[in-house]
């Protein structure tokens, strides 16, 4: 009988634990509306795991954010890229909000931040620390306005809740910042893999797409395969919730061999440091070349993922002659709600001879090594465990263009590519870049370092990069005005600036000789001047910009407008 007590006992308290690990009701809702998101914890992004929640805003940009709990600002940075405008609110329980791509800050915040600026004479702020006591907020309290800047795909609030020590992202569906969701996870597609040398499915060796059934009500059914040797699966599925058409993550991923668990993760928590092994957990080749993210069930050994529990054999399944196997892979998402796929394996012995390719190149990377190949004027660099094991690379120069392998294979770290320019006049040099060519169509622009006789970048993507020359200096249009034009009801001032070779860098612009503080719109290539940061003195300004792209070319304008002061 005390036996049964204690176990109860230690069940509720462990199930007490687990419901009180993360506060409830400690904050609100950062928007003054409901909760709809377009983006859920964890989902699988290029290179990282969604790192908080985003919440839309109704397709627009200037709703109120307010502080979902008291504490005070800590940090605030404002970048053109990523976040764009971010604030970062610290609180006594332990944990720090972060709030981004705001449009603008609220009342003395937004006087603060701009002063720096001004400052600096520098829309990008880098981190600003602040001490407590110099912003203290109280829950509720309005801190700023929704937007889309940085790396936002369009109008919404990306919030976050850390903990304050060890700056690991925690769900904040845990916190009760939640939405409506009653539907499961859609599953799309499942690939089988083989993992051991002697491993055939359906007499191949190589990766095999499963026919999948949708049965109703969360179910699948996938196509009897015929297997040998380890195996592992992978599966693309998204969830939906309520109110939304985005194609959303889903919370954990199990695996179930004849009912036993073999595999098991969940996106709780993670860090930032490890985000990057997100490369080994989907099928990176298959995404690369289908844009397709496939989660893997079974685990790589250079994985540092922590949001694994209780892998047997790290998910991968040793099928033996004459028996049969039910692989179930279950989905779920935060609330619950779950869909599953059941996939019969017959253990079967393939007549098949598998011949082990020969692999004639002459480019082997130890992983573990540091690593230097030169081909005509082209040198590449891999520093120790650039790559999680071992591969033989392709590479070759071919009419200027680099072919370093594909960009199938993801790397851990950077490596540096060099160019020999010697061959090149002091006025060419000047003008030439390092570019990613992999889509022709599209070269991108790579950060050129450039000494006397070589340029260099470095790059964690492999694929084709080539020389290119830009001459053509960026173009500036005035928006919404002409030169020597009356704009006295205007309460902003704009301009489009664009360059098609290898991008913008940098601008600066004055009003009268004096540096002001315009907002770049790097997706619709908009500059935007507000008229009310500065009082204007007289009715007669001179307003002038200069444009630079990644290799120098710099192209000036000035205009003269006219404007009352409005009181």
């Amino acid at each position: 009988m005390k036996q049964l007590i204690t176990l109860f006992l230690l069940t509720f308290t462990i199930t007490c634990f687990s419901q009180k690990k993360y506060p409830k009701d400690y904050f609100r809702n950062p928007l003054g509306i409901p909760n709809i998101l377009s983006g859920t914890f964890g989902e699988l992004r290029s290179n990282h795991f969604h790192s908080g929640v985003d919440i839309k805003t109704q397709g627009k940009e200037g709703l109120k954010v307010y502080a979902t709990a008291d504490g005070y600002i800590s940090r605030i940075k404002i970048a053109q890229f990523g976040f764009g405008k971010a604030l970062y609110i610290t609180h006594p329980n332990g944990y720090t909000t972060v709030y981004a791509h705001l449009s603008k800050y609220a009342g003395k915040i937004e006087e603060y931040v701009k002063s720096i600026q001004y400052k600096k004479e520098n829309y990008q702020t880098g981190n600003i620390f602040l001490k407590e006591g110099k912003f203290s907020l109280k829950k509720g309290d309005l801190i700023a306005f929704s937007g889309d800047t940085g790396g936002s795909g369009g109008p919404h609030l990306h919030f976050e809740i850390r903990n304050t020590k060890t700056e690991h992202i925690i769900n904040p569906m845990f916190f009760g910042i939640t939405s409506a969701d009653t539907k499961p996870p859609t599953i799309q597609s499942l690939l089988v893999y083989p993992l051991s040398f002697d491993a055939r499915i359906n007499q191949q060796h190589n990766r095999y797409k499963v026919s999948v059934k949708n049965i109703g009500k969360g179910k699948y059914l996938g196509s009897r395969i015929f297997a040998s040797g380890t195996i592992g699966f992978g599966i693309n599925v998204f969830d939906r919730l309520n109110k939304a058409n985005n194609k959303n993550g889903i919370y954990s991923l199990e695996m179930l061999v004849n009912g036993k668990r073999f595999y098991y993760h969940d996106v709780e928590t993670f860090s930032f440091a490890e985000s990057k092994y997100i490369n080994l957990l989907i099928d990176y080749e298959y995404y690369k070349k289908y844009k397709s993210r496939v989660q893997k069930t079974h685990k790589v050994d250079a994985n540092s993922l922590s949001i694994y529990e209780g892998l047997q054999n790290n998910g991968k399944i040793k099928i033996e002659k004459g028996l049969n196997y039910t692989i179930e892979i279950i989905a779920k998402d935060f609330n619950g709600n779950k869909s599953s796929i059941k996939i019969p394996v017959v253990g079967k012995e393939s007549n098949s001879i598998f011949k082990q390719q020969k692999d004639t190149t002459a480019y082997k990377i130890i992983a573990k090594n540091f690593q230097k190949f030169t081909q005509e004027n082209v040198t590449i660099a891999f520093p120790k465990n650039t790559f999680y094991e071992n591969v033989y690379l392709d590479f070759k120069v071919d009419k200027g263009i680099a072919n370093i392998h594909n960009p199938t294979i993801p790397l851990d770290k950077s490596f540096t590519l060099t160019f020999d320019v010697s061959k090149y006049s002091k006025e060419e040099k000047k003008h030439l870049y390092i570019a990613n060519v992999q889509y022709a169509k599209y070269p991108r622009y790579q950060y050129t370092r450039k000494k006397d006789s070589t340029f260099y970048t470095t790059t964690k993507t492999l694929g084709k990069y080539k020389l290119l020359s830009d001459t053509k200096k960026p173009t500036i249009n005035l928006l919404y005005f002409k030169d020597k034009e009356w704009i006295s009801s205007h309460k902003t001032l704009k301009v489009k600036i664009a360059d098609i070779g290898s991008g913008i860098k940098n601008f600066s612009a004055t009003i009268d000789g004096k540096w002001i503080l315009m907002e770049y719109n790097h997706k619709k290539g908009i500059l935007t001047y507000n008229f009310n940061d500065k009082k204007l003195v007289g009715s007669k300004h001179i307003f002038k910009i200069v444009v630079s792209d990644n290799v120098g070319n710099t192209k000036e304008l000035s205009a003269t407008f006219f404007k009352k002061q409005v009181n």
